[in-house]
Order: C-alpha cells, then structure tokens, then sequence
C-alpha cells in the first residue's frame, strides 16, 4: 500500500510542534519524521495576527519541506483565497507543486476572522464571492488559458504550471450551511471543521450530499476529516490531556455546552480505535487528518500517539 494508506484511509498529520516560532529545520524534521513513519500528507492551517506561531504564508513553509523529503504529501488546510490575488495565488500553487514534484493538495478557505478582512481591506460580506471569482481565475490560468487582459502581442499564460494536471487536488474547508451549498455546487471535496461534533458533521454531510445532488454533480469520493487525537495507555496521560483540552475552550464553546469528547478523540487504544470505526461508519471518511500541538504533551509523546494512531488503522 502507498505510504499512509490503510484500507482505503489515507492517515495524515499536522504539524505538531513551533516552537518559539516556524524555523525550516525544526519544521522540516516533524515533516521527515512523518514521512518515516509512513503518514500519508503533512498539513499547514493558515492564520494571521496571532503570535510568533501564526502561519500566514503556509505555501512557504510547506516549499522547505519539498525540499527535505521525497514522498509525503504537502496539503494547506486552509488556504486564503478572497486575500489574494488569484493569479499570483495560482502561480505560488504552481511552483509549490513543481518543487514537490506534484505533491500539493491545496485545501483552501474563505476566512472568519473579521480583522482579517479589515486589515487586508475585504469587506467580510465579500468573501464567498471574491472565493468563486478568484478560484475561477485560478482554474483558467493552471489549464494554460489566456490570461485575461493580456491584449498586446502574444498571448499571457501562467509559467510553470502545475505538474499535477490540471491542477492540485482542491479541497474546501467550510463551515455552515452556505458554505456547504458553495462546496457542492463547485463539486469539490468538502474539509470539515477540525471542531464540530460528530453528530454534526453528520448532517453536515448528508446536506453536502444532498446539495451535490441539487447541483447535478457527480458523487465527491473524497470524505476528508480533522479531528484532534491523543492516544496513551496511561489513563493519567489521556486525562490530563483532556483536562487541558477543556480548560482551552473558548468562553463561548463552554457556555454552549461543548464537550471535549464532541471535537476531539483522547484515550487508550481501545477506545480510539472504537470512536475511529464509529467516525467511518457514519461518515464514511477516507482521509483522517491528525492534529497535533497538543498543549501539555511533548514531542516523544506524540510521536507515540501518532505510531498507535497508525497501528489502529492498519488493524482495521
């Protein structure tokens, strides 16, 4: 089986550890260590203004990892479009595929944050537009079409393109109920939010499944899922983990009743390995994205956890 598949599930990592901030050789031995274990992609989110942590510009860091590994998948959970010009966009996409040699899975979003879009100038009303119109573009210009308003002399096209043709598979994070209708009328995969329950997520996808129906496209193979996952035979781990899972949930989260049980799978092996069957019965999920960065849990402890969440899935 190719690296990270097991049965038909592709198992994936985040990046688990920055540090005092993203420095390419720290980033790039999690990368290579993960492609040692055999995981099938490393992802990046992106997000701006927080702390030394804050990924605004995950196609960088993920174009140092091209560099040091040779055959684990490089995917963004969440890359920009509305902040972003669609064609220099599409050409940092291009390169990063050209430098991995086809290796990009380019998951992409629309953006939440107020702030965001104030400090970039994008009235938040905009963005589900800007994100149809800049993927369009986007789309057109990695086929090698015309770029248009290139009308003097020969023809403008994007250089180099993508080695994966047409493009990187595109995946769409999205989160409520236009977002779902937008995924779907653009028939591509839809990536879930790493913190809705699992109840959730499955009307998420039975109104995703339904919206592609009403959209006349053709049934998304491609079941992706992030879900934040600690795995430890002592009970005294998994507990303190899900204690300090509890105490980071936002005021709001808290009000609202969420569990940590409903966003994360924390536990012995026995346990995870039931809520991971649970999760591909009812959603029938074949991309696992695992999160790390756990608070409170070093790195010989995740990379234990990520050698059992392998195991796990081997055995199914």
């Amino acid at each position: 089986m190719p690296d990270g598949q097991t049965r038909g599930i592709n198992v994936a990592v985040t990046a688990w550890s920055a540090g005092t901030g993203w420095r390419a050789d720290a980033l790039c031995r999690q990368a290579e260590t993960a492609e040692a274990m055999g995981f099938h992609s490393f992802w990046l989110p992106e997000n701006h203004f927080g702390d030394q942590r804050s990924v605004p510009a995950p196609l960088t860091l993920l174009a140092a990892v091209a560099a040091r590994t040779s055959r684990i998948r490089l995917g963004s959970t969440s890359y920009l479009l509305p902040i972003r010009h669609p064609l220099l966009a599409a050409e940092e996409v291009a390169v990063l595929d050209q430098l991995s040699n086809g290796r990009v899975i380019l998951g992409m979003g629309r953006g939440m944050s107020g702030p965001v879009f104030d400090a970039f100038g994008i009235s938040a009303s905009d963005k589900r537009k800007l994100f149809q119109a800049n993927l369009e573009i986007m789309c057109s210009a990695w086929r090698g079409d015309p770029i248009a308003g290139s009308k003097q002399g020969k023809p403008v096209v994007l250089a180099p393109l993508p080695v994966q043709r047409p493009h990187p598979p595109l995946w769409v994070a999205a989160f409520g109920p236009l977002a779902l209708k937008q995924v779907a009328r653009l028939g591509l995969p839809y990536l879930a939010s790493p913190v809705e329950s699992l109840a959730t997520l499955e009307q998420n996808y039975q109104h995703y499944r339904l919206a592609l129906k009403a959209a006349k496209k053709n049934p998304v193979s491609t079941v992706p899922v992030m879900r934040t996952i600690f795995i430890s035979e002592r009970r005294e781990s998994a507990n303190a983990v899900r204690a300090r899972l509890e105490s980071s949930l936002p005021p709001a989260m808290r009000r609202e009743g969420v569990a940590v049980e409903d966003w994360a799978i924390v536990g012995d092996r026995s346990y995870v390995s039931d809520k991971l069957q649970e999760y591909i019965g009812r959603l029938g999920i074949n991309h696992l994205i695992a999160r790390g960065g756990l608070p409170g849990v070093d790195g010989n402890a995740q990379l234990k956890s990520h050698q059992l969440l392998l195991d796990i899935i081997a055995g199914f």
